[in-house]
């Protein structure tokens, strides 16, 4: 079901999204790790998926708000993979301000790099996964995007957008044999929430699990996602019971 796939992981190059790639090729797929600005983490995880699984993988600077941008990497995808089959929409940043103090640069970057972006490289993709006859879109939505964090009006409006373009996706493209899911993650060990963590430790009490997940957790959410052929437009939260 995996195996012999291609399968592209946005924002790729660290954290859930390195974890995600490696898991796909020890599952047996090609990997495309989309990266903004690490070329070295990039390419270290390429490295490891080929060396550890025998598996092509390669790493592919693009910024996913960029429409043209995308389009020209999604070209080079088809040229050097032959397709896509398993698209993964992981990018995306934080801006984290009170609303009252939020710039409007920084509502528009998270905004185009969560939102946008998925629907930048869902948009590119589909037509290859379309000639297919089948394909699976995991986008990472977040538990921001379920139930709304002060500080986070961008964040949260962008992890909320992915909800909606998910499920609108899932029903137009389920008759081509596509799936579309998405993953709502809550407070997990990675480099984009140690700081939110640092500064206020108490988070974790309002997990019912009373602890961090980690991002292993959150691709094994995927994986699943990627096996489960008679799931689609559904969101899967992996929040220790945060958002229940």
């Amino acid at each position: 079901m995996i195996e012999g796939k291609v399968a592209v992981v946005t924002g790729g190059s660290r954290g859930m999204g390195a974890i995600i790639a490696e898991k796909l090729a020890q599952e047996g797929a090609d990997v495309a790790v989309i990266y903004a600005g690490n070329e070295e983490k990039a390419n270290a995880v390429c490295d490891k998926c080929i060396t550890a699984n025998n598996v092509r993988a390669g790493a592919y600077k693009c910024d996913v708000a960029d429409f043209k941008s995308v389009k020209e990497t999604v070209a080079a995808l088809k040229k050097d993979f032959g397709t896509v089959d398993i698209l993964i929409n992981n990018a995306g940043v934080t801006r984290d301000k009170l609303l009252a103090m939020m710039k409007e640069s920084e509502f528009d970057e998270v905004v185009d790099t969560s939102l946008k972006g998925a629907f930048n490289m869902v948009r590119h993709c589909c037509g290859l996964m379309i000639k297919n006859n089948g394909g699976c879109i995991i986008n990472m939505s977040s538990v921001s995007g379920l139930m709304g964090n002060p500080g986070q009006v961008n964040y949260s409006a962008a992890k909320a957008g992915l909800v909606g373009l998910t499920k609108s996706v899932a029903k137009e493209l389920a008759g081509k044999n596509i799936r579309c899911n998405a993953v709502a993650p809550g407070f997990i060990d990675t480099d984009m929430t140690k700081e939110l963590l640092k500064q206020n430790p108490d988070l974790l009490n309002a997990v019912p699990l009373k602890r961090a997940g980690r991002p292993e957790d959150v691709a094994d959410a995927v994986m699943f996602l990627i096996k489960a052929e008679y799931i689609t437009g559904a969101v899967l939260r992996v929040d220790g019971g945060i958002a229940m």
